[in-house]
C-alpha cells in the first residue's frame, strides 16, 4: 500500500469517529486499522529519511 493511500484512510477513519459515524463494533474494528496504517506510515517515513540520507552522504 502506498503511503497517499493509507493516509487517506486514515483520514477518512478519523473523520468517521469525529462525526460519530461508527457503532462500538465498527469503532474497534477502525481502531486496530488505523492502528495499523500509522505503523506503516511510520515505516514508510523511517525507510524513505534513511535513504535520503544514504544519498546526501554519497
Amino acid at each position: 500500500m502506498k503511503y497517499e493511500a493509507a493516509m487517506a484512510e486514515l483520514q477518512s477513519i478519523v473523520r468517521e469517529m469525529e462525526n460519530d459515524e461508527l457503532d462500538i463494533d465498527q469503532m474497534t474494528e477502525q481502531l486496530k486499522r488505523a492502528q495499523q496504517l500509522i505503523k506503516l506510515c511510520k515505516d514508510k517515513l523511517t525507510k524513505t529519511d534513511a535513504e535520503i540520507k544514504k544519498i546526501l552522504t554519497e
